[in-house]
């Protein structure tokens, strides 16, 4: 993983709002490594005054520019967390191991499992269950003054990567963490979009378990331009949701031959006609392309995978003439069906 520095205005552009406790606690695992992260300090314009001061905050460029630095500088991306250091590009391994995957949970369950390469001082696991998607941490040692850090980043950090590989906002249902909230408990809305508790028997994150099911939308160049600058992962917040989307191209793609107005559709996804259709013109479709999307592909596929004559192609996917449907077919693909299916349409 390789850090590029943000420029020294970005350093002093945006809101300051990373608790100065996690600053302390890469300072700590300077210490614990014998280490003087003055240096670290001064690159990242954070003075060693204001260390001191438990109502202090940092902005998010300096929190990121600090880490790169102390990672290095330590050669461990875990901080000082661990029994043992990981070394420099651990986390990239981790990454690249699931890009493959075809959903975001088998994703999910690969970066878990391989973790426990890398160490077993703390164990991820998803556990889908009644509709919800929990990440739970178990602890195997004690983790000392840099617990909150650890606990919090590592699962900031998974979060984000989830993300990232299926470029959507995950909406939080809860955020759980074993100990007492902290001073700095508000700045937690903002890492965890969500109800955060504390005191509880374990580290974890909650949400609706059909983001599980999302396709992984990331490719090896993509990942090489994340680890540019992977540490973002952990402030990122995404706007766009894509399980709206993916709801409702599950929907009409079970019975594209049906109409689906707004109001069954709607219905069907428990949310008003309004709230669906301003929810799908943030993600930058309507419900019409998606319900031509959905027939396209049906009906591209029954050309392709049967010998149906075009006309009950055309019924199967919800069209009353042969004719209405040669003519979206071709606005669809640029080649009449039957030019499709013979092949003339796939090099149109």
């Amino acid at each position: 993983m390789k850090i590029l520095a943000p420029s020294p205005a970005d350093l002093t552009r945006g809101r300051a709002a990373t608790p100065i406790a996690f600053i302390r606690a890469i300072v700590l695992g300077y210490r614990l490594r014998g280490m003087d992260p003055a240096s670290a300090l001064a690159q990242a314009q954070i003075p060693a005054a204001v260390l001191e001061d438990p109502a202090a905050r940092v902005t998010a460029a300096q929190m990121e520019l600090l880490s790169g630095i102390a990672m290095q500088a330590l050669d461990d991306e875990a901080l000082g967390w661990f029994s043992r250091r990981l070394p420099w590009g651990s986390y990239g391994m981790l990454c690249r191991a699931s890009l493959t995957s075809p959903t975001l949970e088998v994703a999910l369950k690969r970066w878990c499992r391989h973790h426990r390469l890398l160490t077993e001082d703390i164990v991820f696991e998803l556990v889908p269950q009644r509709g919800v998607a929990t990440i739970r941490v178990a602890e195997h040692t004690e983790l000392g003054e840099l617990r909150e850090f650890c606990l919090v980043s590592t699962l900031r950090y998974l979060l984000g990567y989830a993300c990232w590989l299926v470029d959507s906002r995950i909406a939080l249902t809860a955020a759980a963490f074993p100990f007492d909230a902290p001073a700095h408990a508000d700045a937690y809305a903002y890492l965890f979009a969500g109800p955060a508790s504390f005191s509880a028997p374990a580290a974890a994150i909650s949400f609706d378990a059909r983001y599980l099911t999302l396709p992984v939308r990331r490719d090896e160049k993509a990942l090489q331009t994340m680890l540019q600058r992977a540490l973002p992962l952990t402030v990122l917040q995404y706007r766009r949701d894509r399980l709206l989307v993916h709801s409702v191209a599950q929907l009409l793609a079970a019975t594209p031959a049906a109409a689906h107005t707004a109001e069954d559709v709607a219905a069907q996804l428990n949310l008003s006609v309004r709230t669906l259709h301003r929810q799908l013109k943030e993600e930058g479709v309507s419900l019409q392309q998606l319900k031509n999307e959905a027939r396209r592909e049906h009906a591209t596929r029954l050309l392709l995978q049967t010998r149906k004559p075009v006309k009950q192609v055309a019924a199967a996917v919800g069209f009353d003439s042969e004719k209405s449907f040669a003519r979206a077919f071709r606005e669809w693909t640029g080649a009449a069906p039957s030019a499709y299916r013979t092949g003339a349409g796939s090099a149109a």
